[in-house]
């Protein structure tokens, strides 16, 4: 193993770029490194992630269990070994014939535990053999018969209740248990995590894995069916981890549409299940109130049976939702048990990324390996993840909720538990005052300065006056009681009858109605910009489903936020004129802080992308500054598999009337260089067949060119040789405006007297920037307006610019925070650009509209298989027969 392997298991003959890829990665495994993979789209990157690293995870179980029975032999013989006890007593304290009883102990100890590692292996493995036959087949058809009539008894059961009104006794569920201790270790650790109620006997424990992360749904479902197209289908344990919203059965609870509300319903119903365990004497003696209602779904031989059938064979999330309506069994639950004994676990960024998520999971990383795929922006993600934020509006709620909620349970709480919750009150209301406003009022009637103010955190938490309360002991006392889930009960069950978002003065308590509330969601809605006001039959519908759902999720994320180091994050106070509009913003500087945990935990970590370019950035900030050393990190990158010939990027200087190309803030704008835009528009549709996607840097700038273009007369003329579709403003539409502009090339590419294509107007970091697929005739040319540089007037990236120059070394002249900026735009362009060129046999020209294109600096930072082919042009002439001629060789090759 130590010299890699000399063929992987592929489904094919790989290309010679996979096979060096996979060596790489089989030795970074095996090595326990981090490794940088950049592979562009079309170069079979999923695939050989998939062979490379699951040939290692194969060749590491064999190397285990031969190391493993070579131990167990030796100790065997050792012990076989008689020696015949010595009278005589060593140098040291102890007579001989003790420090041989120990020895022989540790020895017989050791041999014990390699026998049952073995046994436990072995039954592992017998189990999984005895799934894939089939064995229990005619048991689990069996089991599903007889509970089908159970489960929908139960359902019926449950929509009965929800419809009966029942007394106080029915609130059990929504009262906080008692909190015994701040520093309480003795809560049930187990691998389904502190949220999960899953029957003991299911649990079971950690085998070798990898994980395998990505950043969407869809990403992951393409990646689990690669994996059954590959030679490990039949022999590898997969399973694909998702959120309830994505995984649950149960039309009731999904019926409920918000995460919150779902995860709130779910744990409810487990709680129903399970019952709670009685704290004191005075909770045994309580009534047991009427019966509660409990998901069909979840019940422990039924989600036994899924979890074998996830494990017996590679599932992608649409088909464990099958097999879980078929099975009548709980996805989201039998997933979670199938991770242990799981060798590959298919996961979203947030699950793996988010400590509280990943806990909560059951994913244990400890001498794991994780692979992060689509990882050009992890950097990002993860201050994201970590990041919070919280509105005026939302604070003033969560505070009227929770006041309600203690004031109407205060004579069932113990002590420390109305203590917990004056205290979560008290930093909510400093949080109010740190906005200007103040709470029990209105906060759409109160009116804030206008203006953004930043802080670190602790100068926040004395502005705020809640310097004095320990968030450490009140982030405990959240995850612990799981007061949020409570409230966000409460407030679902009384939304209709008392629960109001402003605290009700003492005179009118009784009297509590909603009327007021409706009135205030609606004016809520109808500040919203550019929100259509919805007619008056749903308005109220509308109300009811924010007022059912709680805030106080948002309000724990935030004040989890707020522990973070003082030099790590950054509070944004951004008050907006009003208070329900104004917020407060944590933002998390230093990503490296809780990226190190993962680094630090798992065995080795596989950082992958089709661009990852620029890297230096990247390792800097997520790497170095996590503690990993230079000779752990290992970096590999490829070409593409297409030949050379079949791209042309061109830097274009100056356009077709010798006007100079620089799309600077204070030029952009200029009459001159809209007009030159079009004219170099119209010279590319004149020459490029199918498809032309043209990206702007804002969608700011795209509506002024194009309206500009508009009454110049230059949309009609390109309209005339392409039809023009432009990104949509909602990410519904973006799959409709695709389809019709592929319909409209496949049209064009017919009709040989008509238009020659179709042209997209989109915008760099837009819906079409990322994960959209221009093959062939779709993307047959790529146009780059301009640089996308971030606004560099941004508040957030100020403070980050600020925080790299401090904290990180400078190099090349440049300092860390203007590093930042040019790498952020690179890494957007060349998302952009890689949308073409994705199959070996495919072909497309990237026209990069801007002088500042040609700097040295900026070609470095372009992929290396775009770069070596890249030609820089002062003049257009040139430029455009080349952009000629490749395209005419092209239809000469087809011909």
């Amino acid at each position: 193993m130590e010299n890699g392997r000399a063929q992987f298991p592929f489904p094919y003959q790989p290309y010679d770029i996979q096979e060096q890829f996979m060596q790489a990665l089989y030795s970074v495994l095996e090595q326990g490194k981090v490794g940088i993979f950049e592979s562009p789209t079309g170069t079979g990157k999923s695939l050989s992630l998939i062979c490379g690293a699951l040939s290692w995870l194969t060749d590491h179980e064999e190397e285990s269990r031969q190391k493993a029975a070579a131990l167990l032999h030796e100790g065997e013989l050792v012990l076989s070994t008689s020696t015949a006890p010595s009278s005589t007593t060593s140098c040291s304290a102890e007579p001989d014939w003790i420090t041989d009883f120990v020895q022989k102990k540790a020895e017989r100890d050791l041999v014990s535990k390699l026998k049952e590692e073995e046994l436990k292996r072995k039954k592992r493995e017998e189990r999984l053999e005895m799934i894939r036959n089939n064995v229990q087949l005619k048991y689990a058809m069996k089991r599903k018969s007889s509970d089908d009539e159970e489960a929908f008894k139960l359902l019926k059961l449950s929509k009965e209740e929800d419809t009966e009104t029942q007394g106080d006794q029915e609130d059990e569920e929504l009262i906080v248990a008692e909190y015994e201790s701040d520093d309480e270790s003795k809560t049930r650790t187990r691998f389904c995590g502190a949220d999960d109620d899953t029957d003991d006997e299911l649990v079971e424990e950690h085998v070798n894995k990898i994980y395998y992360c990505s950043r969407t749904h869809s990403q992951l479902a393409q990646f689990v069916h690669e994996v059954q197209k590959s030679p490990f289908s039949k022999e590898i344990s997969l399973v694909t981890l998702g959120s309830r919203q994505n995984l649950c059965i149960n039309e009731e609870v999904r019926r409920l549409g918000s995460s919150q509300r779902i995860n709130d319903r779910c744990m409810e119903m487990q709680k129903n299940k399970h019952g709670e365990k009685p704290h004191d004497e005075e909770r045994v003696k309580r009534k047991r109130g009427p019966a509660k209602s409990v998901c069909p779904y979840n019940k422990a031989s039924a989600l036994q049976h899924m979890r074998d059938n996830v494990l017996g064979t590679v599932h992608d999330i649409e088909q464990m939702l099958k097999l879980g309506r078929e099975t009548h069994s709980c996805p989201y639950y039998a997933a979670r048990l199938a991770v242990p004994p799981a060798q590959l676990v298919v996961l979203p960024y947030q699950m793996l990324l988010h400590e509280a998520t990943r806990r909560a999971a059951g994913v244990k990383l400890k001498g794991q390996v994780v692979i992060i795929d689509e990882a050009h922006n992890l950097s990002d993600t993860l201050s994201c993840i970590h990041s919070a934020e919280l509105t005026g509006a939302q604070l003033c709620r969560a505070y009227s909720q929770l006041a309600q909620y203690g004031d109407r349970y205060k004579s069932r709480l113990k002590a420390k538990n109305v203590m917990y919750i004056k205290q979560i009150l008290f930093v909510m209301e400093g949080l109010v005052r740190a906005l200007g406003g103040k709470v029990g009022q209105n906060p759409q009637s109160q009116t804030t300065l206008t203006g953004t103010e930043l802080h670190t955190i602790n100068n926040f938490l004395f502005k705020a006056q809640i310097d004095n309360i320990n968030l450490f002991k009140l982030q405990r006392y959240f995850e612990k009681s799981m007061i949020s889930r409570k409230l966000g009960g409460f407030v679902e069950k009384y939304a209709g009858s008392g629960v109001s978002v402003h605290t009700p003065s003492r005179t009118n308590r009784e009297n509590r109605r909603t009327e007021g509330l409706n009135r205030y969601l609606q004016t809520l809605q109808s500040t919203q910009i550019n929100a259509p006001v919805p007619p008056a039959d749903q308005q109220g519908s509308e109300a009811e489903k924010v007022l059912a759902t709680s805030p106080m999720m948002q309000v724990e994320g935030f004040f989890m936020a707020l522990t973070n180091s003082n030099t790590d994050g950054r509070v944004l106070v951004h008050k907006q004129g009003t208070l329900s509009e104004s917020s407060i913003k944590f933002l998390l500087l230093n990503p490296a802080v809780h990226f190190a945990q993962v680094l630090k935990q798992c065995r080795a970590v596989v950082i992958a992308g089709g661009t990852m370019q620029p890297v230096s950035d990247f390792k800097q900030e997520l790497l170095l500054s996590a503690g990993v050393g230079e000779e752990r990190i290992t970096e590999f990158s490829c070409g593409h598999v297409i030949p050379p010939e079949n791209i042309l990027p061109l830097v274009l200087c100056s356009g077709p009337s010798g006007q100079e190309l620089d799309f600077t803030f204070q030029n952009r704008d200029s009459p001159r260089m809209m007009d030159e835009t079009g004219r170099i528009l119209s010279n590319v549709c004149n020459v490029v067949p199918g498809g032309v996607v043209c990206f702007f840097p804002s969608y700011e700038y795209s509506r002024r060119i194009v309206s500009h273009w508009e009454a110049s007369g230059a949309l009609t003329r390109l309209a005339n040789k392409k039809k023009i579709f432009q990104e949509p403003k909602k990410s519904n539409q973006v799959e409709q405006v695709l389809n019709e502009f592929s319909r409209c090339i496949q049209r064009s590419a017919v009709d040989a007297g008509g238009l020659t294509g179709a042209l997209l107007f989109s915008v760099v970091g837009g819906k079409m920037s990322e994960g959209i697929n221009f093959s062939d005739d779709l993307g047959r040319c790529v146009v780059m307006v301009g640089m996308p540089y971030p606004n560099i007037k941004s508040p957030e990236l100020q403070e980050k610019m600020s925080y790299l120059d401090k904290h990180l070394p400078h190099s090349g002249g440049r300092s860390p925070g203007q590093a930042l900026i040019e790498n952020l735009c690179m890494k957007a362009v060349n998302q952009s650009m890689g949308r073409a060129i994705r199959h070996r046999g495919d072909y497309s020209c990237i026209v990069m509209c801007d002088r500042r294109y040609s700097r040295p600096a900026t070609l470095a930072k372009l992929p290396t298989w775009i770069r070596n082919r890249t030609s820089t042009h002062t003049t257009f002439g040139p430029a455009f027969a080349a952009l000629r001629k490749f395209f005419l060789e092209k239809k000469h090759k087809q011909v």
